[in-house]
């Protein structure tokens, strides 16, 4: 009988081609679905909650995958996987779900954090995990202009145009978050964003158009003007891959078995 089985990883994603599986290309979802065949003896093909780009870190992926293999331990899976992935993923928890169960359909809400350092001095301890904007950037300013991002909108500007075509792109943005913190001793700030689901490169994208609101170079409403353009150059710049971390991702507690 086929069980469902689910990951949840961590992974720096600095020596990625992104998380899917492309071709002889190292990639998250390529190394996990070669430690499972390994370790299951077959092939096995995953499922995972959001496809983070190149560069792109993770604390909480979750990959879902199914498996006919008699008298499984999640335990003994889960220190196997973690000897064969190699370095840079580390997968903290294995669990069973229900028949169905898929870690991207299943999923309700997802969230990411992207880190900024801004200022005249540049990260040293953060500067694989931020970006560094070179100026003061005005919080106030930036979370008046989040507030117009909140709840379901049309999101075509916010995300790689050619990723958009033919495709539906509403979306719905459940809360975003700006605020300072100190972490190993150096000064950032982490915009928190939880919604549905994002678009092609999207969170980056609505990221480096809150820095030029930050910066002072647009003005508050002018995510207000972007959202009706439906059209990407009319958003500002897509923000650079490392300060971008999937952070969690919720599903309905009846999920687990």
């Amino acid at each position: 009988m086929a069980q469902t089985v689910v990951l949840t990883l961590s992974y720096d994603g600095s020596g990625f081609a992104g998380f899917a599986r492309q071709p002889g290309l190292p990639t998250v979802q390529g190394r996990i679905e070669q430690a499972l065949s390994t370790v299951l003896r077959h092939d096995v093909e995953t499922v995972g909650a959001g496809r983070t780009d190149a560069g792109v870190h993770a604390l909480g992926q979750v990959m879902s995958f199914q498996t006919e293999s008699d008298d499984l331990d999640l335990h003994t899976l889960r220190r196997s996987i973690n000897a064969l992935a190699g370095t840079g993923i580390v997968v903290t928890e294995v669990r069973s779900a229900a028949e169905g169960f898929s870690a991207r359909h299943s999923a309700v809400s997802r969230e990411y954090r992207f880190r900024i350092v801004p200022g005249p001095i540049p990260p040293l301890f953060l500067a694989d995990r931020a970006w560094w904007v070179k100026d003061a950037l005005d919080l106030g300013a930036m979370r008046r202009a989040a507030a117009s991002l909140i709840g379901e909108h049309d999101f075509r500007s916010f995300c790689v145009a050619a990723s958009a075509e033919g495709k539906r792109t509403v979306r719905t943005l459940e809360l975003i978050d700006i605020s300072p913190e100190t972490q190993l001793g150096e000064h950032s700030i982490v915009v928190r964003v939880v919604g549905n689901a994002f678009l092609h490169s999207m969170i980056r994208i609505v990221v480096g158009s809150l820095v030029e609101v930050g910066r002072g170079r647009r003005s508050e409403t002018w995510l207000t003007e972007v959202l009706a353009a439906g059209k990407r150059s009319a958003a500002g710049p897509t923000a650079p891959p490392q300060g971008l971390v999937l952070w969690h991702v919720e599903y309905p507690e009846e999920c687990w078995l």
